[in-house]
């Protein structure tokens, strides 16, 4: 769908918005413009957006894609009634059917928190943002044993954005540790894990596609080679396999796939809300 573009009109952050319609956008062969326009909340920033969606339809000779996740029926009824789009509504879409079944009213709150202050949950992600950054590529081993899940595996597999993300989304203290030669040399388990072992899950990644990610880092060196990144890969795969740890491959997976994977494994409870 060349020169089509999909807005995510939204009165809180627009994550939702755009998370939900990227997953129903993944099922067409198109890669469509991407417009992202967050708290909405006041019929005037309404009709801006609404003179923009209309701009575009009318430069594009198509009419944008507009998923909205707007909680206020007035700000809500500015887009679709003014705007020249395909105005998909995923709350209403949901809520109403929700209200009679459950056979009361939602509370028509904007945003994820009330207020972020005096949320528990919130809080907990932003301990566990801190421990992954603290704990991140083996930085420190203070305070492993408060970790929920230490990632091991070679440089480059996937290790620092899985540990964040899970701690982002989901309030797991990750902490990651890289498995380097010298780990190979000694055929153990860096003794820094050994305790936590239980805790550990690892990541590898197929060495063609490891060759190509280290070379965009340091182009032309040893660390890069094909040669040295299927020794690294099949050393850590043998030392993973030895020591009893679970590991999976990062190579065709999103870091959204790794981290349920690692959740069903290690805290299932991490999946429950």
């Amino acid at each position: 769908m060349p020169n089509r573009t999909v807005f995510f009109v939204s009165d809180g952050t627009g994550i939702t918005a755009e998370t939900f319609g990227n997953s129903i956008l993944s099922q067409f062969p198109s890669k469509p413009r991407h417009v992202r326009r967050p708290f909405v909340d006041t019929a005037d920033k309404a009709h801006q957006v609404v003179r923009e969606i209309n701009h575009t339809a009318e430069a594009e000779g198509k009419r944008p894609i507009v998923f909205v996740t707007l909680v206020n029926p007035e700000i809500l009824a500015v887009v679709k009634t003014h705007a020249q789009g395909l105005v998909l509504d995923m709350f209403n879409t949901f809520i109403e059917p929700l209200e009679a079944e459950f056979g009361v009213t939602s509370n028509h709150r904007v945003g994820r928190f009330a207020d972020v202050a005096k949320s528990q949950e919130y809080t907990d992600r932003i301990e566990a943002i801190n421990f992954s950054l603290a704990h991140d590529d083996g930085q420190s081993a203070k305070n492993l044993a408060e970790a929920d899940v230490i990632l091991v595996g070679v440089s480059r597999s996937g290790k620092t954005p899985t540990s964040l993300y899970l701690a982002m989304q989901h309030g797991v203290k990750a902490a990651n540790y890289p498995l380097i030669p010298e780990d190979f040399d000694r055929g153990a388990i860096p003794s820094t894990l050994a305790p936590y072992k239980k805790k550990c899950f690892g990541l590898t990644i197929d060495a063609e596609r490891l060759a190509q990610i280290r070379n965009e880092r340091r182009p032309g060196s040893k660390y890069a080679s094909i040669d040295n990144c299927r020794f690294e890969v099949r050393e850590a795969e043998t030392m993973m396999r030895r020591e009893g740890i679970e590991w999976l491959s990062s190579t065709h997976k999103s870091i959204e796939e790794i981290a349920t994977t690692i959740l069903s494994d290690l805290r299932p409870d991490r999946l429950m809300y």
